[in-house]
């Protein structure tokens, strides 16, 4: 089972949470909002066309229409956006309804949301119709021809997409920004959630055993929620990669544009290259985040993916040791039930942690840790993987598990064989293949996409055959004329259109490799690989953003827009930092920062009245110098701590200078020892000395330890 993603909660967010701001001794924490998610390998499909959906629609003017389902259903049709017109050649009864709907997420103004109203499944007649959400942000109307829209899916499969709408318009200020849900997602209707599937993963990471197993009590979920939603008429054989790009062929027709930008990232990459394999005419460009191409065999090559990643990050020997340890000594770890939100307890193996840590390579802000994390835990320093099990918890309630496992059972699972690995037997493949083994959906069929090698789009929109009772003007490519001639601008008849692939340098999930070799022969194919990047780049670089919004200004220049080769952050070796879980126990609960906050306090106090008494000649030197030292200490520790450049870093350690710059309170604290006991000495004077005693046993006995 996927843990992370695109819009999932990010597994490892609460790491992102640990530390934003220190300022003399007060932690705030910040927060980093990541949805991606794992690719899928082989994405297939049954060969289908375009069904007509009934209704009416006029440029500009909304008119109802009715969708005839296995229930009929009324979708009252939406107006095709200013700048669009209707698809040439195609007649405007063909095109799919649109109903309008107030937006579930908050989004920027200028944004209309609303449902695509399409069949549950295309390749049966009369199959009941189903709404797929999306969102249009159009952009402000401005002198001279309008930019190209672009329509952006998440991955997942399951991952919600629509609360992307704002980051999204400012990525691409000057075009239409459409961003469309997947049939079954979050804010789409059916809703295909799986909270019994959640809460057999949790059971079985209750118990100390390997989770290969204990897939019994997983299977008996699995069953109960497919019963579920078989109850509730959900065909899940409809939810598949093959429907998904269906949906998107068909919203750009429904909005009235001749052409557009398709942009997939890590499972999405899958129904946008068969949609503009099947859509030609109106694709003017691909862009592909995190690709795993067809040819890929997901579970069967994740476990030497993720190895392969630990090789790069120069860690694999520790990696070995640590897993070899945890499957001999599994650990243990209090958390929260992400169903109940109550507290439980977890028992990790060794495959576990590497399924945990592979997530936690998603994020960018994650990945500089890495190497020590690994170090500290093949050492025995179980503790520190705190932050990713807390994070776990979102993760698995981040995705619509019903959608994920109806796409993964029919085009991932069935070509996948599942070997014992040498490596990490990672618990997404244990997982996924017991629920599918469960569901036994039929496997289905292998379409070609825009990266089928031999497969040009002329051929693969040929392939396409008629559903029965289609028209044949329905298998006609959207947005060819009627005499056959292209939209202006668009490829000519057997030329794919321009492609930009971009990969992390240590994303497990697609590894940039694979990514690489399988766009080197597609001709107007461009990759890219960034440094110091792992799962969906675009969500967590400035230079990929700026790199896809250059493509799409021009697809045909070969200018970089900036240097992909620059790591947002510098790697943590082991032995970069002083091991210590304490900075995210601070996050969690602050209230042991009272001992510096109140040290710091009574240190200013003391350097401000041993300054006063030397002005009058009274003494006071030992409290002046006193207060100077733990004054000090406070600044040379926030200068320490502000140079750091991803406070990420922050949960699994600090830097080694802290306990070099404790001697400081040393010194302070017997300055002010000897200062108490002096003859004469007032009784006030005990407080500055008790207070650095206990400080010395926070800064030592608790934050270092």
């Amino acid at each position: 089972m996927l843990l992370g993603g695109s819009g999932s909660a990010a597994l490892a967010a609460p790491v992102r949470d640990v530390v934003t701001t220190v300022h003399a001794g007060t932690v705030r924490a910040g927060t980093v909002q990541v949805d991606t998610a794992q690719a899928g390998t082989v994405q297939v499909g049954t060969a289908q066309v375009d069904t007509a959906q009934v209704g009416t629609a006029q440029v500009g003017t909304a008119q109802a229409g009715t969708a005839q389902a296995g229930t009929a259903q009324a979708g009252t049709a939406q107006a095709a956006p200013e700048r669009g017109a209707v698809v040439p050649g195609r007649r405007a009864a063909e095109a799919p309804p649109v109903e309008e709907h107030p937006c579930p997420v908050a989004v920027p103004s200028g944004t209309t949301c609303g449902y695509l109203l399409v069949p549950e499944r295309r390749d049966v007649p009369n199959s009941r119709t189903i709404k797929v959400g999306y969102a249009v942000h159009r952009a402000s109307q401005a002198a001279g021809q309008a930019a190209d829209p672009v329509v952006y899916m998440s991955g997942g499969p399951g991952s919600a997409s629509l609360q992307l709408t704002g980051f999204l318009s400012q990525m691409f200020p000057g075009r239409d920004v459409v961003v469309l849900e997947q049939r079954g997602g979050r804010y789409s209707e059916p809703r295909l959630s799986c909270p019994e599937i959640v809460r057999g993963v949790v059971d079985t990471l209750t118990t100390p055993g390997p989770t290969s197993a204990e897939t019994a009590p997983l299977a008996r979920q699995a069953l109960a929620c497919q019963s579920r939603l078989e109850a509730q008429h959900v065909d899940l054989r409809g939810y598949q990669t093959a429907e998904i790009a269906s949906d998107i062929v068909d919203l750009r027709a429904a909005l009235g544009y001749p052409q557009w930008y398709l942009f997939g990232v890590s499972y999405s990459t899958r129904p946008m290259l068969l949609a503009a394999a099947r859509d030609p005419l109106g694709t003017r460009g691909v862009v592909l985040d995190s690709l795993l191409p067809a040819g890929a065999r997901w579970y069967d090559e994740s476990s030497a993916a993720l190895s392969a990643t630990m090789t790069k990050l120069g860690v694999a020997a520790r990696f070995d040791a640590m897993m070899k340890a945890l499957n001999a000594h599994p650990a243990t770890y209090e958390t929260v039930d992400p169903l109940t939100r109550k507290r439980l307890t977890v028992h990790l193996n060794g495959d576990d942690v590497a399924t945990i840590l592979g997530e936690a390579l998603h994020e960018t802000d994650v990945i500089p840790i890495i190497p020590a994390l690994v170090d500290g835990l093949a050492s025995g320093h179980t503790e520190l993987l705190q932050p990713l099990v807390d994070a776990a918890g979102d993760g698995l309630t981040s995705h619509e598990w019903g959608l994920y496992y109806a796409v993964q059972c029919q085009d991932e699972t069935p070509y996948n064989s599942f070997p014992k690995a040498r490596g990490p037997r990672l618990f997404t493949g244990v997982v996924d293949a017991a629920v599918c083994d469960t569901w036994d959906l039929p496997a289905a069929w292998a379409e070609p996409d825009l990266l089928t090698p031999g497969a040009s789009v002329t051929s693969v929109v040929s392939n396409r055959v008629p559903s029965e009772g289609a028209s044949a003007e329905a298998a006609t490519p959207e947005g060819a004329s009627s005499d056959g001639s292209a939209p202006e601008g668009a490829p000519s008849e057997g030329a794919t259109p321009p492609v930009l692939v971009l990969g992390g340098q240590y994303d497990p999930t697609t590894p940039p490799e694979a990514a690489r070799q399988a766009v080197a022969a597609l001709p107007g194919a461009r990759f890219a690989e960034f440094a110091g990047v792992g799962h969906a780049v675009f969500l967590s670089s400035a230079c990929g953003r700026q790199t896809i919004a250059a493509f799409l200004d021009n697809p045909a220049a070969t200018a970089r827009a900036c240097d992909p080769g620059k790591a947002p952050y510098p790697i943590v070796r082991p032995g970069g930092l002083l091991l210590t879980s304490s900075a995210y126990r601070l996050s969690r609960s602050p209230i042991p920062l009272a001992v510096p906050a109140v040290f710091l306090l009574v240190s200013a106090v003391q350097l401000v009245a041993g300054l006063v008494s030397l002005l009058r000649r009274r003494g006071g030197g030992l409290s002046a110098l006193a207060g100077l030292a733990g004054v000090a200490l406070c600044a040379l520790s926030a200068l320490s701590l502000s140079a750091i450049q991803d406070w990420t870093t922050l949960a699994i350690g600090v830097p080694h200078a802290l306990a070099w710059y404790g001697l400081l309170a040393l010194v302070s604290t017997g300055l002010s020892i000897v200062e108490a006991f002096r003859l004469n000495a007032a009784a006030a004077r005990i407080v500055p000395a008790l207070t650095g005693l206990a400080f010395l046993a926070w800064l030592y006995g608790w934050l270092l330890s």
